[in-house]
């Protein structure tokens, strides 16, 4: 027993002041970070434009870009961090949820990497990453507390009492609250990702219109309804006037935006009341929307602490792999080679 306490306490001593290579590939944005313990040195991000004119992501295509890719953003992440591959003492990387061809194409530079320079290697799943972000920098909140995760493939409401105890508590019965936002910019014409292109219009518009709101026991979510009402009402009105979509596409965006907040807001409070948690995040690709961080910041008025990411940390990036993977190292939760990638 006193032999494991000791080895124990050297992992801890390494992970504190030994470097930390990470590694994201779950998608189309290849990036990879270093951390000096839970100090983040660089924080690399190469994206892949070549999506946005396709009308999203092509599997295929983004795997073969992150193999063009993943050699060089390591490489950066080094050199921003001012060390060499020889002084890395362990890598994380992310094991899934994603795009399966993606998933591979880091997790086999990351195994490669390990087996090549023995070290150990830590798979991160995803979305705990996207939580575990909020200890990057200060301040950051105390256990337990209440995160919405929203992004194009995940609506989750997660209580997290400690960095390795998640307990969701609601989640979305069919399509993430990004999807509906991909789906109605799809249907209105506008650029892939559309989440942020619905965000810059709406701030010009009016909500004037309003849709079905989602309906679900519990604290789960569902967004099939809504899609389905944003096409019906967009079809109806097109009948009437060809162009409406084009004059009243600044009011269209503000109103399925508020539409929604609304709803995540409404399931976020509900989960406060239900806990009677009052310290809430939000992490996630979603939470990068500006009516959503204004809506949640409003929860202050009736005493909620509240944890915004800065905008850097709420896409994909290694940052969030790294953080997570700093955690797991301390408590040396390693993953084996022949460890699989997941997609769901």
């Amino acid at each position: 027993m006193h032999s494991k306490r000791i080895k124990l306490l050297k992992i801890m001593e390494k992970s504190r002041n030994g470097y930390l290579l990470a590694i994201e590939s779950s998608c189309d944005d290849s990036s990879a970070a270093i951390f000096k313990g839970r100090q983040l040195l660089s924080n690399i991000i190469s994206s892949q434009l070549d999506h946005r004119d396709l009308g999203g992501v092509v599997p295929e295509l983004a795997s073969r870009k992150h193999l063009e890719n993943i050699q060089p953003v390591v490489e950066q992440a080094l050199k921003k961090a001012g060390i060499g591959k020889s002084e890395l003492k362990a890598i994380a990387y992310t094991q899934g949820p994603g795009l399966l061809g993606s998933l591979l194409v880091g997790a086999g530079y990351a195994k490669g990497l390990a087996l090549s320079h023995q070290l150990p290697l830590i798979g991160i799943h995803h979305m705990e990453a996207h939580v575990l972000a909020h200890f990057i920098e200060d301040p950051h909140p105390r256990y337990p507390f209440l995160c919405l995760l929203v992004s194009g493939g995940h609506t989750q409401l997660v209580i997290m009492h400690d960095a390795f105890e998640m307990e969701v508590v609601g989640k979305t019965i069919d399509d993430a609250a990004g999807e509906a936002f991909d789906k109605t910019g799809k249907i209105l014409g506008l650029p892939y990702p559309a989440g942020p292109e619905i965000d810059r219009l709406a701030q010009k518009g009016k909500a004037r219109f309003k849709f079905t709101t989602p309906s679900v026991d519990g604290l789960n979510f569902s967004f099939s309804g809504l899609k389905t009402s944003i096409l019906y009402f967009l079809r109806d009105e097109k009948k009437k006037n060809p162009d409406f979509i084009e004059q009243n596409l600044t009011d269209i965006c503000a109103s399925v935006q508020k539409t929604i907040v609304d709803y995540l807001l409404l399931q976020l409070e509900k989960a406060m009341e239900q806990y009677g948690l009052d310290r809430v995040a939000i992490a996630g690709g979603v939470s990068a929307n500006s009516e959503l961080r204004r809506r949640v910041q409003g929860l202050k008025n009736i005493g909620a602490e509240v944890f915004i990411l800065p905008m850097k940390y709420c896409v994909d990036n290694a940052g969030m792999i790294g953080m997570a993977g700093v955690f797991k190292w301390e408590k040396e939760m390693y993953t084996t080679l022949d460890a699989p990638v997941f997609t769901k």
